[in-house]
């Protein structure tokens, strides 16, 4: 009789273990997606925090170099309310920066420190640290194509697709355009 049992419960007992194996990986394999969206999100948020502490930074250095750079349309700042939101702008980045190298991925904070640096040499400018130099347009274009690998890399890390959206080329024309009608009015 337990003989002619056997097979019936040898398939039962394999049933509930394949169940068991099955519902085992696929929750598994649900909680990998939601561990990756989670961390994705995170990752996000990281990339658009510095991103807008930086640009409130090379934001608030353009408003007070202004008067390095004929046919500016940034609106100059007072120095010393320059001075004030470059260091609030600065302790707000430097936490930001934490979390981006906490949470991003290599390209994107070589990225990141190739972009602050270039702003670092606008806030140099607007702090008095360096003199101007001949030309403020090739600075500010490379803080620009700095900017443009920065979310390159981004993308890229969050696997973002819809082509380019680098601005470089189209500022550093409209910069060339400002300069050539500045240079155009007649002196004095």
């Amino acid at each position: 009789m337990f003989l002619t049992q056997l097979p019936a419960l040898l398939g039962v007992l394999v049933g509930t273990l394949g169940t068991i194996l099955a519902t085992s990986l696929g929750d598994r394999a649900r909680w990998r997606r939601s561990q990756s969206v989670r961390w994705d999100e995170r990752r996000l948020d990281a990339y658009v925090d510095y991103a807008h502490a930086l640009k409130e930074s090379h934001a608030v250095a353009l408003r007070m170099t202004a008067d390095h750079r004929p046919g500016s349309y940034s609106h100059p700042i007072a120095r010393d309310d320059g001075l004030a939101r470059l260091a609030a702008s600065d302790a707000r980045r430097t936490i930001v920066w934490e979390n981006l190298l906490l949470l991003g991925d290599e390209p994107t904070v070589i990225a990141a420190a190739s972009w602050r640096d270039a702003v670092w040499q606008v806030e140099r400018l607007a702090r008095g640290i360096v003199g101007a130099p001949p030309d403020v347009s090739a600075m500010l274009t490379q803080v620009n194509e700095a900017r443009d690998g920065y979310y390159r890399a981004a993308r890229r890390s969050l696997g973002v697709r819809g082509g380019s959206v680098e601005q470089s080329a189209a500022l550093r024309q409209a910069l060339l355009g400002r300069s050539a009608a500045t240079s155009d009015v007649p002196a004095g």
